[in-house]
């Protein structure tokens, strides 16, 4: 019996002992869906034996969701919206990154270093920024598109044709936009007028999809959707005769970032990819793949010349853009009942 009990101890000590190597050989990461090379996690592969092992979500609230049911302790990194790293940071989801811990830290562009969702960036780093607005197939509409009635009033030649985001924040704040009205509004007759909107334009929309919101409009199934601006430029480049619309009403601005979680399995490996993330040459790789913007100095040196120029990235001057906004608890209740309305 002590001879089994002494080979069972040994053979379970060796099973820990190979798990602990396979975990110190990877980090996890969760990402949104076509968001980096896959070029470019072989190469960190390459250069510290590190493998990266990711999965995927399509919009800041599912990530949030996924995490909440048990993500925690699971993945080391994720990479969530501006406001999205507000409302983690508040449910204690965010490790700390102590001073000296990221060597590349002082690449980080100075307008992108202390921002209002994270000071001081204490638990993140920037990837990669852009805008949300719509694109409209030039083949099936050929009228003016600067205006968020094409979503919301669409002329007949797009209405049933329309893809939206399957993304709250930003489908709301589109309406509000439209509507005029503040975003975390607590008037009820314009919250009101909010959920009469989404529900008097949803019989305009085919669908709601994320993942899909290029193909849809490559492929010719939806006339016109929003889109994300990097997103659109791919859709562009594949041949979709669409252009990108600046309404006169504003858009969407935003920044992704790369978040160190609580509990990180795989903190020091995980620190090591925010680090390579902050060169110059790494993060121009995801910029030239993702068509978004870095927020990194240095990129521009690794940059195709053709975002120079991309319509999707150069809006026109005097136009109103905004980030999104974090609610209190009991204003996000109201909003989550009207896209849940809009669900339905």
């Amino acid at each position: 019996m002590k001879t089994l009990l002494k080979t069972t101890a040994t053979a379970i000590a060796m099973t820990l002992a190979a798990n602990a190597a396979t975990a110190e050989g990877k980090v996890v990461l969760y990402h949104w869906f076509e968001y980096i090379p896959q070029e470019l996690l072989d190469k960190f592969q390459e250069q510290t034996g590190i493998e990266v092992v990711m999965d995927t979500f399509d919009s800041n609230e599912a990530l949030l969701a996924s995490l909440k049911a048990g993500g925690m302790g699971t993945y080391d990194l994720a990479v969530p919206g501006d406001y999205m790293v507000s409302i983690m940071a508040g449910e204690g989801m965010l490790d700390d990154i102590a001073e000296g811990e990221l060597a590349n830290k002082g690449n980080i562009m100075a307008e992108w270093a202390d921002p209002a969702f994270d000071p001081g960036r204490n638990s993140s780093i920037p990837y990669q920024w852009g805008s949300t607005s719509f694109m409209v197939n030039r083949d099936v509409y050929d009228g003016a598109i600067n205006t968020t009635d094409i979503i919301f009033n669409p002329p007949e030649e797009l209405s049933g044709k329309i893809n939206m985001l399957d993304s709250q924040a930003e489908v709301l704040l589109l309406g509000s936009l439209h509507l005029g009205i503040p975003q975390c509004s607590t008037d009820r007759d314009q919250l009101k007028a909010l959920n009469d909107l989404m529900q008097s334009s949803k019989e305009h929309w085919v669908s709601f999809n994320s993942d899909t919101a290029k193909e849809v409009l490559v492929s010719g199934d939806a006339a016109a959707g929003m889109i994300w601006n990097g997103f659109g430029a791919k859709a562009r480049e594949e041949g979709a005769n669409v252009e990108y619309a600046y309404p006169d009403q504003g858009l969407t601005v935003w920044m992704d970032n790369v978040v160190l979680l609580k509990d990180a399995p795989n903190r020091e490996n995980a620190l090591k990819f925010m680090d390579f993330l902050l060169e110059p040459e790494n993060m121009g790789a995801v910029t030239n793949y993702a068509r978004y913007a870095a927020g990194v100095d240095g990129v521009a040196d690794y940059l195709d010349d053709a975002l120079k120029t991309m319509p999707e990235q150069n809006p026109p001057a005097g136009i109103k853009t905004v980030f999104v906004e974090v609610c209190d608890e009991a204003t996000q209740a109201v909003y989550d009942q009207i896209w849940t309305n809009l669900k339905k």
